[in-house]
């Protein structure tokens, strides 16, 4: 609640809680169903609440190891009631996401492999490139990092906008011109300024685009040409982002 709170304003924390909603109601559903006309935690019931984290997208790794951890404990207490079904399922949750290893995903505290290190974002029109930004420009500096973020995003409606709101939010630096401006225009600005300022981690935002628009790619091209001027081995990282709905 503490991360949400400093990383989402209470009308943003509102519409992820509206968003989430129909997901909520529906796990609730299945799990009510797979406990339904039980008063113990049998194979039956470990069987249907396996098929119900499957379908509500929790994995099929994760799931495994939350039935494990649940069979351990019907094993261990030897009764174990559907009543206490719920709460013991937040429990494993919240520990599995405690005790997950840093190289499941991005080690922020760890230590560059150069400075600055720069990383290009890129995808299609509408996955959450630039609040993917925000939220690795807030994990970074809560690691420490000095972070800087470039709006090369000049083409989609209000993009330099929502990113400005992001790094004032999370309190790091911007480059950023008008909408309209030349990316790379952009792209070479924000590593200058990495240079100058000392930036140990640069964030650079694109439009929205597909792989078979020649011209756009041509774009993302000469961004990183234009950026390689100032740092010739950038970028360091290109991080595709995808929609989460693609499976």
């Amino acid at each position: 609640m503490g991360f949400l709170n400093k990383l989402f304003g209470k009308k943003e924390k509102e519409s992820l809680d509206q968003g989430l909603q129909k997901t909520k109601e529906g796990f609730l559903t299945k799990l009510t169903k797979a406990v339904a006309g039980k008063s113990t935690v049998d194979e039956e019931v470990l069987d249907n609440l396996e098929d119900a984290l499957v379908s509500a997208d929790v994995g099929v790794d994760t799931t495994i190891e939350i039935i494990k951890k649940i069979e351990e404990r019907v094993a261990r207490d030897k009764y174990l009631g559907t009543s206490e079904l719920n709460k013991i399922l937040k429990e494993e949750i919240e520990q599995l996401l405690v005790d997950a290893p840093a190289s499941n995903s991005y080690a922020f505290d760890s230590d560059l492999p150069t400075k600055p290190y720069i990383i290009l974002v890129v995808g299609v029109n509408g996955v959450g490139k630039t609040t993917t930004i925000g939220k690795l420009a807030y994990n970074f500096k809560e690691a420490g990092k000095n972070v800087l973020l470039g709006a090369a995003d000049t083409f989609r409606a209000a993009a330099v906008d929502q990113l400005t709101i992001w790094s004032e939010r999370v309190g790091v630096p911007i480059v950023k011109q008008d909408m309209g401006s030349d990316p790379a225009a952009v792209a070479f600005d924000t590593a200058q300024s990495a240079v100058a300022k000392g930036s140990e981690v640069v964030l650079i935002d694109t439009a929205g685009r597909l792989h078979n628009k020649a011209h756009l790619m041509e774009e993302l091209s000469k961004i990183k040409r234009v950026i390689q001027k100032v740092i010739p081995d950038a970028p360091h990282e290109v991080l595709l982002v995808l929609d989460g709905s693609t499976g």
